[in-house]
């Protein structure tokens, strides 16, 4: 059984700066599982074009309110939506508030991935 708490995993190696917030990794690929699971916070005012070309992302958005803009429109993000990237599909989140939102990856992220920000393609990994 694997069984970590937030507060563990804050300030360590999990707690990963990705430029528009963070993301806390509660279960990476060395765990086993074949999934990964991050909680991750947005910053306010944030836009983060998003496209994960190696992963199928499922994000679960438990507090803050934004939208989430695919293919020329958008939809909104609160507490309880949720929405897939089921097909590598390139996004942008536009957080409103700082925003939580429960990502599951699969396959799953070794931990060590970040987004980079700069010019018009979308941030990846």
């Amino acid at each position: 059984m694997i069984f970590r708490s937030l507060e563990q995993i804050m300030d360590t190696a999990r707690d990963v700066d990705w430029q528009h917030g963070r993301s806390r990794r509660l279960l990476l690929a060395v765990d086993g599982m074949g999934y990964a699971v991050a909680d991750t916070l947005v910053d306010a005012g944030t836009a983060s074009p998003l496209q994960y070309r190696n992963h199928l992302v499922s994000c679960y958005c438990i507090a803050g309110e934004g939208e989430i803009e695919f293919e020329g429109k958008r939809h909104p993000v609160a507490a309880g939506t949720f929405y897939a990237m089921n097909k590598h599909d390139a996004s942008v989140l536009h957080a409103k508030t700082d925003m939580r939102i429960v990502s599951i990856f699969n396959p799953p992220i070794l931990g060590t991935e970040t987004h980079i920000f700069s010019g018009d393609s979308a941030s990846s990994y």
